[in-house]
């Protein structure tokens, strides 16, 4: 029972939420009393250029806001045959004002974005509209682009494999749709432009983030790269990989409580030392070799293919955590990253000097105003409050949610689980009702599917090795007989229509009682779950939704829950109704944990990207001829800009990859990381005017642009981009998350065998 300061607390802001939704309906009102149904088009027409010129003459947006609406609301209707619902035009009220929205699935938040992006293109500064994946930006754009042209404004999407005169006219559209890695990179390409007709991106405006839970908090830590010229010399990995292979657990390493991190003991240093023959291993010169062995163990004992990672055509593909597929374009640090090529027997592509980098939110946050919208965001209401100022704010559904949430059901080992998963699903399918079931991994995918095709019963696998087929795939889920085993939320972004939209077969569907989905683990953070089981009553439809688990599921087992619960093996279900809870307590513990590291890693590029920021605004400026120099010295200074910088980055890398030493000798290594870079940052002006006055002597004042490419003075012939999944340094590059073995094993060569020595 919640004590009564906690109740006080909650019914305030269940006043402050109610009250919000009352002022939402009201002027919601005011719009559809705006009734334009006797318009003509060239009325309609008319009207959204006089809204154009009023707000580019100053108008306040908040005064055209019920016009625009009404105008969307009528066009929406003739255009696309769409009447916006009163819960749509409270969201797209909402998003205006910047609120982070929660809507349910299939309650139509494509349309309700075009209502608060069309009021902010009206300026003439653009609109950027971020998606979850290419096929929803190209997707959404297609599908809204007749209420936005019909209204004299232009619309676009980005793809990656557009040019640069495509992309630079595809942001310069009064709405762009794209997604937040390829408007990031691009960004990051701008950032090393020599030209300034090579930049792509104008000033930005307004931005709306679909799937914000994602794109805020699950990525936001992922830091873009963009890369020059591969840099091909072989590293010497494959000797400690040889090593590693021979160290065994406890014996040489050991695991953190939660099984996170792998750490050397003091006989496992040892045994690497002889190995090696490099002496004492902890030895302050010996740190890049440190960081390279624990790359080789990291990736030998915790990183498992088919759950972590695939291997397709020839390359490593890493499996993104949160939604089961395959990350594109992702790659782990660099270390780790040739480490796990050395294990499966790879050659690794890896390498090339870092010319740019920025994380997600520090991208996001270069937008003067954000809002955005997801299906689940209340859970981590605090975060997004902390990250990114925003209010999260649940916006009712449009039809009363039906479905049925079961409490989960826990089986004491996998096996049982598996044998429960296989009948539930056979009982279920004989009936015709359609079936999604959300698993753990590719592995489990596969396993599930196998034993599916034992008990005769077809169905669709969607995970991470067949991902192209994904929208087809999911959109299909919802037909009668049909059974679509996918990882976690593949398909995300795509409505699954009972009857696969066909009206009768719907009604034969919704018979059976809809969609069920069937999670076959729960996730660390709670806000996964619920995006899985929203795939299920979506508008009013009937479906339901159930979670079949195993205490010898990773995450239980980490908080050793199997220990906790007194049962012995069985093949029933556990009848322990704490249980749910229990498995809910965890994963709140889990999302405050990854919360602070979230917070705590915020700490470590913070920093970085502040002097980022500093030295591109003087970049800009130069590029835009704001300081009038001649041609010559503005090439030379760019050029060397991006030089230092490059070299500014290479060192902060190595500083942090080494600084784990500093804690564990009794300083604040985040302190001492930012000592060291804010030093040697403030070091580059003074390195910036010699470099330039010595290649300007050496040019003669030439402005040839011949003569430059002759001194070097160029962009890299080539330039690749990529994402890092940063949330491995957190052990690799994280003092704090050390296992106690590690500093035991530091402090016994550090403090005691020098006294026993004496």
């Amino acid at each position: 029972m919640m004590n009564p300061a906690k109740k006080l607390i909650q019914s305030f802001k269940n006043r402050d939420h109610n009250h919000k939704l009352t002022q939402l309906k009201a002027k919601t009102e005011q719009i559809k009393n705006r009734n334009l149904e006797a318009w003509n088009d060239q009325e309609l027409q008319a009207e959204s250029l006089r809204l154009k010129k009023e707000a580019i003459d100053g108008t306040p947006l908040d005064e055209l806001l019920v016009d625009a609406y009404a105008l969307v609301y009528e066009t929406a209707k003739r255009k696309l045959g769409l009447r916006p619902y009163n819960v749509q035009i409270m969201a797209a009220i909402a998003l205006y004002e910047g609120y982070l929205i929660e809507q349910h699935t299939g309650e139509g938040k494509t349309l309700s974005a075009v209502m608060p992006a069309y009021l902010h293109a009206l300026t003439g500064k653009g609109v950027h509209v971020l998606t979850f994946n290419e096929y929803l930006a190209n997707r959404d754009a297609t599908w809204m682009s007749p209420i936005y042209t019909f209204l004299g404004l232009s619309v676009n999407a980005v793809q990656a494999n557009m040019s640069l005169s495509q992309k630079r006219a595809a942001y310069r559209a009064d709405i762009t749709y794209v997604t937040a890695k390829e408007a990031g990179f691009d960004y990051l390409r701008d950032t090393i432009a020599l030209d300034e007709d090579d930049l792509v991106h104008r000033p930005f405006h307004y931005v709306i983030v679909d799937e914000a839970d994602s794109l805020l908090l699950d990525e936001a830590r992922v830091p873009l790269i963009i890369a020059g010229d591969r840099d091909m010399t072989e590293k010497a990995d494959m000797e400690l990989a040889e090593v590693v292979r021979q160290l065994k657990l406890h014996m040489h390493y050991d695991f953190d409580e939660f099984k996170r991190n792998v750490y050397l003991n003091e006989e496992g240093a040892t045994k690497v030392e002889a190995l090696l023959g490099c002496g004492d291993l902890y030895e302050s010169h010996h740190s890049q070799l440190l960081m390279s062995l624990n790359c080789a163990l990291h990736a030998e004992v915790l990183l498992k293919k088919d759950v972590d990672y695939i291997v397709r055509n020839g390359q490593i593909e890493l499996i993104d955590e949160y939604t089961g597929r395959v990350a594109e374009n992702r790659h782990l640090p660099d270390g780790l990253q040739a480490a796990l090529y050395v294990k499966e027997g790879l050659k690794s592509k890896a390498g090339g000097r870092v010319l740019g980098t920025i994380t997600l939110q520090h991208f996001l946050s270069l937008y003067p105003k954000i809002s955005g919208m997801t299906a689940t965001a209340h859970a981590s209401a605090i975060e997004f409050k902390a990250l990114y100022e925003l209010q999260v704010l649940q916006i009712p559904p449009n039809q009363p949610n039906q479905r049925r949430d079961e409490p989960h059901r826990v089986y004491t080992h996998k096996e049982a689980k598996l044998k429960a998963l296989v009948q539930e699903i056979s009982s279920v399918h004989t009936t015709g009702r359609p079936i999604l079931i959300g698993t753990a991994s590719v592995e489990e995918s596969n396993i599930l599917s196998e034993a599916l095709a034992v008990a005769n019963v077809p169905c669709h696998v969607l995970n991470a090795k067949n991902d192209a087929e994904e929208a087809e795939i999911i959109a299909k889920a919802g037909e009668f007989g049909a059974v679509t085993v996918s990882t976690n939320m593949a398909g995300r972004g795509v409505d699954i229509r009972l009857g696969g939209g066909n009206p009768a077969e719907a009604e034969r569907v919704a018979k059976l009682g809809g969609l069920y989905v069937i999670g076959t683990h729960v996730h660390q953070s709670m806000r996964i779950d619920d995006q899985l089981r929203g795939r299920a009553g979506r508008q009013g439809d009937p479906g339901a939704s159930v979670f079949i688990v195993s205490l010898e599921d990773e995450l239980l087992m980490r908080f050793g829950l199997d220990k906790m619960i007194s049962v012995p093996r069985q093949e029933q279900a556990i009848n322990e109704p704490m249980l749910s809870k229990k498995i809910g307590q965890i994963q709140r513990m889990m999302m405050g944990q990854n919360f602070d590291i979230r917070q705590e890693l915020n700490s470590y590029s913070d920093v970085l990207e502040m002097q980022r920021r500093m030295l591109y605004k003087e970049r800009l400026s130069i590029l835009k001829g704001e300081l009038h120099m001649s041609p010559s010295e503005r090439r030379v200074r760019l050029y060397y800009i991006d030089k230092l910088w490059a070299e500014h980055l290479a060192y902060v890398s190595y500083i942090r990859e080494s600084i784990h030493l500093t804690s564990l000798g009794n300083r604040n290594p985040i302190n001492e990381f930012h000592d060291q870079i804010i030093q040697a940052y403030n070091e580059i002006p003074l390195k910036l005017q010699q470099e330039v006055d010595n290649m300007l002597i050496q040019l003669g004042g030439s402005n040839d642009p011949a003569v430059w490419e002759e001194f070097g003075l160029k962009s890299p012939t080539s330039t690749r981009t990529y994402m890092i999944n940063d949330h491995y340094n957190e052990y690799l590059q994280n003092p704090s998350s050390w296992g106690a073995g590690t500093v035991l094993a530091f402090w016994l060569r550090k403090a005691i065998k020098p006294v026993l020595k004496r």
